[in-house]
């Protein structure tokens, strides 16, 4: 079957979606309003808060939530076949993911840019902004290991592929200087001569193999993760406009050019899919994914239909540097949707493999040997991209094949196969290091926030030592995991531990509504915060049953991270549950009372003349 009609399809549903729903909700739910002085200007430091250009804040931002979530997460799921997961991308992206991010960062650029925990704090309760705290540390650190540990398989022994990504962290630095010190305000410049950089450091690459650069280049499996751990501590310290905003920026056109391109070869090419609708493993019994296709596939696939690592960008990095309040529609909700047609892009260019091909080069040897399947391609693949790809579990090695081969299959390109597939492990390393380093900095604000409440000075953010160690602190945490982790105990973690925590955040925005007294549109939070309570609670449960204790009992080489997941495991989901009894008792207490907790948030668009800038602490909560 082709997958024309499904991307075409795709493209139809977005665009409707941006059109009407997110227009319904920036002027009926939230009232988007220029008149209001966002964050960025009034906290405006330099560092943190900086008001930046629409088009650049868009590009960092959707290289922020667009990390390996969405292409990953597809490529595993395609072990269930292709329909489960495009039904979930298309729907999830339009009625929950963009919904999602667009009322969080909403709800933060009302709140002086503060974090999730902190308007769970003020919105539900002081014990759910605690709960939220806690939850969210965890869950940052897991979504970190998760994405981290896909940059680890798809570059460790590879000198072209990890020379281009060093390549792009100095360029980033020049784009950056360019555009704030050298020539500020030039930003086509920059971008024109960022992009130039980064497509020669991608042809340069392939002279690194036999060259006295290569072992500089050609780093071990523990290598990476050093090498990657470097750069998220740097990236967290240096100042916003210096490196993290401009290599993000730079990176989501790379993104966009190369979404764009897929676009239009999946038309030219018209690519089969080999891979069935549905397979024998949604009952169960995958190489790749343990459990059922329900629930199992909704945590498998996170940040390309929703994904709560998203509420940490939105209410992270982006609202401090949103000039206007209209931005936040086409970042907040805008860059969700591109990120659908990504996550649907990558599960066709899996789903374009042969299926024996496909489990070949996700699964060890040893466990391929026991599908009983004979490779179709491999060995063909395997010379044409100049690389061994057979046994590179993680699903990056094999998205970076699929999009190959429908780059091969454009006219006059079948003889540049290893320079696509190369330059496509650079596009998915971007999506992932880009995700690193902004989840790092949200990482080092919450901690900081938090240890604040002990020690003053170290809640403030411009605060050297404060930030250095926090920095440090965030990088080992992840670090370690990617360290003693593999991809079956670190990826159902990530994605458990990524939609509990769009479970909460569709929580506290629901309740933010119903405290300005907008319940009528609260189903627009309520529905997918339902949905997703079921779904990720479930699939958490399964994965301590089914996944982590069976391990923990036959593997004692195994045991303490399976035991460790387990508990980690246990105390998110506990903390998501006490978020949302807190939520529920809010919800009660307000409409019981019949009047409005506040405003500021979500209010009325005519209250912004009068009382602009008055934050929505200064409001009073409801007593319990």
């Amino acid at each position: 079957m082709s997958a024309l009609p499904f991307l075409i399809g795709t493209l139809g549903v977005m665009i409707i979606a941006y059109r009407y729903y997110g227009a319904f909700l920036a002027a009926r739910v939230v009232m988007l309003d220029d008149r209001r002085v966002t964050p960025a200007y009034t906290l405006r430091d330099g560092t943190n808060y900086h008001p930046t250009n629409r088009w650049v804040l868009f590009g960092h931002h959707f290289a922020a939530i667009a990390g390996a979530g969405p292409l990953i997460g597809p490529v595993l799921a395609a072990q269930f076949g292709f329909a489960p997961g495009f039904l979930w991308m298309v729907a999830g992206a339009v009625l929950g993911g963009a919904v999602h991010d667009f009322m969080i960062l909403v709800a933060s650029i009302r709140r002086k840019g503060r974090s999730l925990a902190e308007i769970a704090r003020a919105e539900v309760s002081p014990l759910a902004g605690l709960s939220a705290s806690i939850a969210i540390l965890l869950i940052i650190i897991m979504a970190l290991a998760g994405l981290g540990l896909a940059v680890v398989n798809s570059l460790r022994e590879s000198s072209w592929g990890t020379f281009t990504i060093a390549c792009t962290v100095p360029i980033a630095l020049f784009v950056g200087l360019w555009m704030y010190r050298i020539r500020p305000g030039r930003i086509l410049e920059a971008s024109l001569l960022g992009a130039v950089a980064v497509f020669a450091a991608v042809f340069l690459g392939h002279l690194v193999p036999g060259s006295r650069l290569a072992p500089w280049f050609t780093l071990s499996h523990n290598g990476i993760i050093v090498s990657i751990a470097v750069y998220g501590f740097i990236a967290s310290v240096l100042p916003v406009w210096l490196l993290l905003c401009p290599r993000d920026y730079l990176s989501s056109w790379v993104k966009i050019g190369v979404v764009l391109a897929l676009i239009v070869g999946v038309v030219v090419v018209a690519p089969v899919l080999h891979m069935p609708m549905v397979t024998e493993y949604v009952h169960g019994g995958g190489p790749i994914v343990p459990g059922h296709v329900f629930p199992f596939v909704f945590i498998t696939i996170a940040c390309g239909a929703i994904s709560g690592f998203h509420a940490l960008v939105a209410s992270g990095t982006t609202p401090k540097m949103l000039g206007r309040e209209t931005d936040a529609l086409p970042i907040g909700f805008g860059a969700m949707l591109v990120e659908g047609v990504v996550s649907v892009v990558a599960l066709i260019a899996a789903c374009s493999l042969h299926p024996a091909d496909y489990f070949a080069i996700n699964v060890s040897a040893e466990k391929f040997a026991t599908l009983g399947l004979t490779p179709v391609n491999l060995a063909d693949l395997s010379a044409q991209v100049q690389e061994q790809i057979a046994g590179r579990p993680g699903g990056a090695v094999s998205l970076a094949v699929g999009f190959a081969q429908i780059f091969a299959g454009l006219p006059g390109m079948r003889g540049l196969m290893s320079y696509w597939y190369h330059f496509a492990i650079m596009f998915e390393a971007l999506f992932i290091l880009t995700t690193i380093d902004t989840g790092t900095r949200v990482a080092r604000f919450l901690l900081q926030e938090f240890g604040g409440r002990v020690w003053k000075p170290f809640g403030r953010t411009d605060w050297m030592p404060g930030t250095l160690l926090s920095s440090f602190l965030v990088v080992f945490a992840w670090g370690f995991f990617i360290w003693t982790g593999s991809i079956s105990t670190i990826w159902p973690m990530f994605g458990c531990a990524n939609q509990l925590l769009a479970t909460v955040a569709l929580a506290v925005a629901t309740t933010a509504l119903i405290n300005a007294g907008k319940a009528r549109y609260a189903w627009v939070t309520a529905a997918p915060c339902a949905f997703m309570t079921v779904t990720t609670l479930a699939a958490g449960w399964l994965n301590i049953t089914d996944n982590f204790l069976p391990l923990a009992l036959r593997s004692p080489e195994k045991a303490f991270m399976a035991w460790l997941n387990t508990a980690l495991t246990v105390v998110m989901m506990a903390c998501a549950v006490l978020i949302l009894v807190e939520a529920a008792r809010r919800w009660w207490r307000v409409l019981g009372s019949g009047r409005r907790v506040r405003e500021r948030l979500y209010g009325t668009a005519g209250d912004a003349s009068g009382r602009r800038n008055r934050a929505s602490d200064d409001l009073p909560d409801l007593e319990d």
